[in-house]
């Protein structure tokens, strides 16, 4: 079975049931902000942190940290768009974080210890998998919603990250599709 979800909506929901358990009074932002309409005690935000590490979230501390997982964020919107953003990546990010692409770059890297550029490839060839795994779209459709510039580029990109080509890729799920058939289920 393959499973599909978004993971901005899940946390999104987490959120919104761990802070109603809190019966605090709050209104969710954007890429993971919380505005408190009341003061939260220490007490509370020791509570609520523990209940969202069960989940795997955490509660980000520093400005430069939370700008990051905002240009994260901004990045996994652009990637995994259903439309196809028509500006480049830096622009977008710059004007959706309304600073500038050379200061976010650089924050970028500092803190996450890889560059803006690595981490988007990351992402599309993370969203290729998937579109491959679903089997719904030839390497040219996925080439051109992941704004490559041909299949060869995709091609290149993908072997340089998994050590596999698309082609062997799609060849390794077909053979576990295979596999997977013939086993029975009691």
């Amino acid at each position: 079975m393959y499973v599909k979800f978004d993971f901005n909506a899940l946390c999104r929901k987490v959120l919104d049931e761990k802070l109603k358990e809190q019966g605090i009074k709050y209104r969710l932002l954007n890429f993971g902000e919380v505005e408190f309409y009341e003061s939260f005690t220490k007490e509370q935000h020791k509570i609520f942190k523990k209940k969202l590490e069960d989940y795997g979230i955490e509660i980000i501390e520093s400005q430069k940290i939370a700008l990051v997982q905002k240009i994260k964020d901004a990045i996994v919107e652009l990637v995994f768009s259903d439309e196809i953003i028509p500006v480049k990546a830096s622009i977008f990010i710059s004007e959706k974080l309304n600073h500038s692409y050379g200061y976010l770059s650089n924050l970028f890297s500092e803190v996450a210890l890889t560059s803006i550029e690595n981490f988007i490839i990351l992402q599309k060839i993370e969203y290729a998998k998937e579109l491959i795994i679903s089997n719904k779209q030839s390497l040219t459709e996925i080439a051109h919603k992941l704004n490559y510039s041909s299949v060869a580029h995709l091609s290149t990109q993908f072997k340089n990250t998994t050590g596999i080509t698309p082609s062997q890729f799609y060849k390794i799920v077909e053979k576990r599709r295979k596999i997977q058939s013939l086993v029975i289920i009691p």
